[in-house]
Formats: structure tokens, sequence, C-alpha cells
């Protein structure tokens, strides 16, 4: 076990669950909410608990600033493709398990580390529209232009551990990834990891990156997540953490409620309108106050959909 020092026990019902709490650093009550998933992230991640306790003391004093912060570093518990990017990644994949084989290793032991879903539907093109049978002709001329890529991501997810493959047809990434994906409560088992005899599953925060600029769509059911390029998704699925400086975190306190005809998307707009005016790139956007309690999932996952426009 990493880090057995801020290690706890959680039981839920007869089931036990080795957790990271947040509360035994001072000054994580201070903190924004993203803010916390990060601390946890580096207490039950970081290689050493000397390198936990520094790397906690860098979030706690760049959230309580509200100011950028220095490197930490920061191990997503999923990674989310879509086919543009995530195809060349598989693609590395099948590399790196042929240059194993031709050193005389085992192929069969280059694998992601942690659970990565691939979603066909930025490649996808509709040919035929107006008609009950669209969809079945557009599935059928989609297979016949990319049987090959077909045939290598399915090899891909019978060959490799901890891969998803989603065909065309069944949504878009960031749909799926609410819908299906996301866990919100993350466990050892669920990534795929093999709990060591005498000791309990771990339980963490659900945390992604995505080789999408929309992925923080799930930031609006409280998973943490956003959007990276394919060569850092890539080394992210192969387990090697994300160095990213600790971000300023901008609130945004909601009052009152929508309006009757006011969309969700209005809401976006505007915040866009507001944000891009005081200057946030870079920034964590977190959402706070009583006017959240008036939106649903539907419309706060619509509002954080938009943050790359921020």
């Amino acid at each position: 076990m990493k880090n057995e020092k801020f290690a706890a026990t959680l039981s839920v019902g007869d089931a036990a669950y080795t957790y990271y709490p947040i509360e035994q650093i001072a000054g994580s009550e201070k903190l924004p909410y993203a803010l916390k998933v990060l601390l946890e992230n580096v207490l039950r991640n970081a290689e050493t608990p000397e390198a936990a306790a520094d790397l906690a003391k860098r979030v706690i004093e760049a959230g309580c600033a509200g100011e950028v912060g220095s490197e930490v570093e920061f191990s997503p518990a999923r990674v989310l493709f879509q086919d543009f990017t995530g195809v060349p990644v598989f693609v590395d994949f099948a590399v790196m398990r042929e240059a194993c084989a031709s050193l005389g290793g085992d192929p069969a032991k280059i694998n992601p580390q942690i659970p990565c879903d691939l979603v066909i539907d930025h490649s996808v093109i509709a040919d035929v529209a107006g008609c009950s049978c669209a969809m079945e002709k557009n599935m059928e001329l989609e297979f016949q232009r990319n049987g090959e890529r077909y045939n290598f991501l399915k090899w891909a997810q019978e060959s490799f551990e901890n891969v998803r493959i989603v065909p065309p047809g069944a949504g878009i990434c960031h749909q799926l990834n609410i819908e299906q994906f996301a866990r919100v409560a993350m466990t050892s088992e669920a990534a795929g990891v093999k709990t060591p005899a005498g000791e309990n599953p771990t339980v963490y925060f659900d945390t992604l990156v995505g080789t999408d600029s929309h992925t923080p769509t799930a930031n609006g059911i409280g998973v943490l997540g956003w959007g990276v390029g394919g060569i850092e998704a890539e080394a992210a699925a192969l387990g090697q953490p994300i160095t990213t400086l600790v971000p300023k975190v901008v609130g945004v306190r909601l009052t009152g409620k929508l309006a009757e005809g006011v969309a969700a998307m209005d809401v976006a707009l505007t915040f866009a309108k507001m944000l891009r005016e005081k200057g946030v790139v870079g920034c964590f956007v977190e959402c706070f106050g009583p006017g959240l309690d008036s939106l649903n999932a539907t419309q706060r996952t619509c509002v954080s959909n938009m943050t790359p426009e921020y």
C-alpha cells in the first residue's frame, strides 16, 4: 500500500475499503471542492509519504492563497479517447508489443494501467438522412469504408486489458462518459487492480483526462477531468502521472433559479461572456451557492460542457 501513513479504513455495509481522508491535512477545509479532489489524489499516489506531504502542502498553499501554485503530479483514474486521437494511441500500444516481442519479452505484459474507453464518434459521416433507414445505411457505409480500422480496434479490445471500444452509432463520447463510464466514486477493483492478500480495496474520487476539449462535461456530476493531448493521455494510460501546476480556482456563486423559458445553454453562454472578460484561461472554474440546488444533472453538465469557451 502506498503512503500507509495517510490511509484509513472506510466501512460500507459489510465491505471495508482503504481511503485517504483529506481532513487530516491542516487547511484542507478551506479548499474549493476541485482542489480537495486534487489533494486526495496526491496523498494516494505520491511515491513516498514524504513526497505526499510535500505535494499536499503545495495544494493547500495555492488553494488558500487563491493563486496558481507550484507543480504537482495528478494521476487520473481513467482515460477517455475519441477516435481521431485515440486510434493512433492504440497503434502505439501495438507497436510497443511488437518491440517487446522482438526483444524477447512477453508482449502480453504491455497494457494500459488504468481503464481506457475509446468511442468512435468524431470521424463518422452521415451520408444518408431523412429516412427511417438512415442509421442502418450510414453504419453499413462506415464499416465498408473503415473495415481495416475496425478490425484493428476489435483486436485491441480483445488483446489489451483495461480497454473498452465503443463502435459508431452508440452515442458521443461525452454522453457515454456521463451515462455509462463515470462512477463518481471509483474503486481499485473497478479499475482492474488486484487487491493484495490481507488488504482492502481502495476507494477514491473518479477522475479522468480525455482527448477532447469538452471532457469537463463530466464536471457537472462531480467528476474532475479535463482535455489533454494524445501524448499526455497515452502516458496517463500507461500509469505515468501528469505534471501540472496547482490551478487557480475561480468561484461562480449561483443564486435563485432559472426563469421559465431560460435554458442551461443560456447560462453557459452568459458564463462564457462573463468569464472571458475576467480572464480565466488555465484556471478551474467552480460553481457554488444556493442556486446549484435548482439545476439538475443535465443542466449542470450543459454548463460545464462549455468550459473550454471560458
